[in-house]
Parts: structure tokens; C-alpha cells; sequence
């Protein structure tokens, strides 16, 4: 079987962004907890299953994203002031910290603090990889297609098919 959409991926990766042709770790997912996902269903960058697609079990591959490919290129004006009073039971966040933030919908991200002061703090909502070059090394630990459930649901129940929620 081959990675396509509708498919259950098990894979581990490391990440590293690119600067300057530069590679800085990011993060990875090893053998022992491997990222496990449903293809084809916007879980994952477009670009980044596009790589994955047609690839076997066992299979290796190393692949960089450019920004514009992963989380976009950093918008310059998605900072916001919030007042200082929204964090009356908390304490004000320190500079660096990514807090969690919903707007009037209900839609629920994150934002990096980037200045506080008695009056506002001053958070950057930019994706924290945006603006940055992505390189992967992937390896392919499992495939099976995915279930009816998980099909109707939109998301993995394990790479079993069984884990519920």
C-alpha cells in the first residue's frame, strides 16, 4: 500500500527550519511515538502530504518547504494590543510565551507574547513557524486505509483504526 488520500500514515520526522541555508532542529516524532494521521483531509500542509504521496512502508525521504509552502510568510500586521486587564486572574504573560486566544466566533489559536506593560501586552499572531523554510526527514512506519468511521469523523482513531476518542 501507498501513501493516498483517505489513507492512515504512521511516520516519525525531524523538523528543522532553514535560515540562510542554516538547518536549526525544530522538533521530531521517533519510533516510539510516531505522528499518525489521516491523508488527504487538510490535517497536515498541503505540500507536505504532496511529498508523502506514493510512498510505502519503509520508505525514507528529506524534503524542505519554503515559507510561502508551509505557514506562509510572517504578516507584519498581525500584532494586537490586549489590555492588560484580560489578565487580572492570570498575571500578565511574559515576553516569549505563547498563550492561548478566541475570537468573538469561538475560533480558538495562539499568540506569541512580544512586549508587556502595565497598560497592554502585545502579542505577535502569526503562526510561530511563519516566515521560516521547513526541511523534514521522514520515515514511513506503517499505512492502512483508514476506516468508515475515521472517514466520517475526519480524523484517526489510532493507528489501529480502534482507539476511540
Amino acid at each position: 500500500m501507498t501513501v493516498e488520500p483517505n489513507s492512515v500514515v504512521a511516520l516519525t520526522y525531524k523538523l528543522h527550519t532553514v535560515n540562510n541555508g542554516k538547518k536549526e532542529f525544530v522538533e521530531e516524532a521517533g519510533k516510539e511515538n510516531p505522528l499518525v494521521f489521516l491523508s488527504g483531509v487538510g490535517m497536515m500542509l498541503p505540500k507536505f502530504e504532496e511529498n508523502l504521496k506514493g510512498l510505502k512502508k519503509g520508505d525514507t525521504i528529506d524534503f524542505e518547504l519554503s515559507a510561502i509552502d508551509a505557514y506562509g510568510e510572517k504578516d507584519e500586521a498581525a500584532v494586537a494590543q490586549l489590555p492588560a486587564d484580560m489578565f487580572k486572574e492570570t498575571g500578565i504573560p511574559p515576553e516569549g510565551e505563547i498563550i492561548p486566544l478566541q475570537d468573538n466566533e469561538g475560533n480558538q489559536f495562539r499568540a506569541q507574547v512580544i512586549e508587556t506593560s502595565p497598560e497592554v501586552v502585545i502579542v505577535d499572531l502569526n503562526h510561530p513557524m511563519a516566515g521560516r523554510d521547513l526541511h523534514f526527514d521522514i520515515e514511513i512506519l506503517d499505512i492502512r486505509e483508514a476506516t468508515e468511521e475515521e472517514l466520517a469523523h475526519g480524523h484517526v482513531h489510532g493507528m489501529d483504526g480502534k482507539s476511540g476518542h
